[in-house]
């Protein structure tokens, strides 16, 4: 026997427990079992102590919930139960891909073609190719195969690179290369910066033919100390993940990004920085109440970043007593709403370059001033958006 993985059978149940489609891979528990899930589901679920691996004698039911059907595998074995979730959640995603919603109605159209990506997806048991771009192309929407004159192995399955296919061609060959960082930063009224860290994402779009090798050249702290350059320019990476098609050995070895991309859109990589960042759009805030029964409430806000930069559809979030009525609002840009259900007064600005100062006077009604007292102010949030403009200073 093989490693101890290994779904015995792979079930797709209605709500109820019926089986609308199941494939038997292994054949070693019987198909009769499955009856026993939702029995024994329904039974753990009323004692409060619903697990996803469900046991029924020597049986384990290894299943996920989506939509309105069950995935479940079936197992005797001390199998990797890891990997048979990991597998459950795959197929969830391809069928997905295939059929846009997967529900109890996409599995009724689809038998033929369900049967076909259950026996590519997994063999005697085993996950196999699982990339749906891979699949798509040799199991059509049609459920008929490709070519029929062709071999069935697709050249993925006997290259090394299973996320992307021999033979593609472009006319134009190009690569598009987009940087998104998001800031996470928390100020309090002092000024100090309570947590700052940045978030990033490398994104490529690529229209290259063949079995192309890209190198991404970073600056990269650990990189530039390691090739003798400056640190002024570079930039600290932390808790950096990969797609699967980067070198990881070269990586570790002299820091190169080296990789054969999948064709189309896809992430290259994420990271995150703990920086000190300077607030981009810095917001203070003066709140002024008059004889016990209204409040005015003016927030000031200011672009700290380049005068050739623009910041798109910023949003000040500023909470206001949950009491408050009558809303009256001033800005000197953009323009203010009252959402009384969420206690917030939503400031937003369509366009705000760097270098400019703005205002905003909110003025409102307090029945009782008693009960600001004890909810103590909440922060003022602020969502934006700068295109061309990366905060931890990466380049690429």
């Amino acid at each position: 026997p093989g490693p101890a993985m290994a779904a015995s059978a792979l079930f797709i149940l209605d709500l109820k427990g019926k089986p609308l489609i199941s494939r038997n891979y292994k054949g070693d528990v019987g198909l009769g079992e499955i009856e026993h899930f939702m029995g024994v589901l329904v039974q753990r679920e009323e004692e409060g102590a619903l697990t996803p691996l469900l046991t029924h004698g020597k049986v384990h039911f290894l299943w996920i919930k989506h939509a309105n059907l069950y995935l479940v595998a079936t197992t005797k074995k001390n199998g990797n139960a890891s990997l048979v979730y990991s597998f459950l959640y795959k197929v969830v995603e391809v069928f997905c891909e295939y059929f846009k919603e997967l529900e109890e109605e996409s599995i009724r159209d689809n038998f033929v073609i369900i049967y076909e990506l259950l026996d590519e997806l997994m063999d005697f048991g085993f996950p196999q190719t699982t990339d749906s771009k891979i699949l798509q192309e040799y199991i059509t929407q049609e459920g008929n195969k490709l070519e029929t004159g062709k071999s069935r192995v697709p050249t993925t399955v006997t290259n090394a690179v299973s996320w992307r296919s021999e033979g593609i061609k472009y006319k134009k060959n190009e690569v598009f290369i987009d940087v998104i960082e998001s800031v996470n930063l928390l100020v309090n009224a002092n000024g100090s910066v309570l947590l700052s860290e940045v978030v990033g994402t490398i994104k490529l779009k690529v229209f290259l033919s063949g079995m192309p090798e890209l190198r991404l050249g970073l600056n990269d702290r650990v990189l530039f100390e390691l090739t003798g350059r400056g640190k002024n320019k570079s930039v600290e990476l932390e808790d950096v993940k990969f797609h699967q098609c980067v070198r990881l050995s070269r990586f570790d070895n002299d820091r190169t990004i080296s990789f054969i991309p999948p064709d189309g859109d896809f992430e290259l990589m994420s990271y995150r920085l703990n920086t000190q960042v300077k607030p981009l759009i810095w917001i203070e805030s003066v709140i002024e109440k008059f004889s016990h029964s209204r409040v005015e409430i003016m927030v000031k806000a200011k672009g700290q970043f380049k005068k050739q930069s623009v910041a798109n559809g910023v949003e000040i979030a500023v909470p206001v007593p949950s009491d408050a009525d009558s809303p009256k609002f001033k800005t000197s840009v953009g323009s203010a709403k009252y959402l009384p259900e969420k206690n917030l007064v939503i400031w937003t600005i369509k366009s705000f370059p760097g270098g400019k100062e703005h205002l905003m006077r909110a003025h409102f009604g307090l029945p009782s001033v008693e009960k600001e007292e004890e909810e103590g102010r909440p922060p003022i949030s602020v969502r934006f958006e700068i295109p061309y403009f990366t905060v931890s200073g990466i380049q690429v």
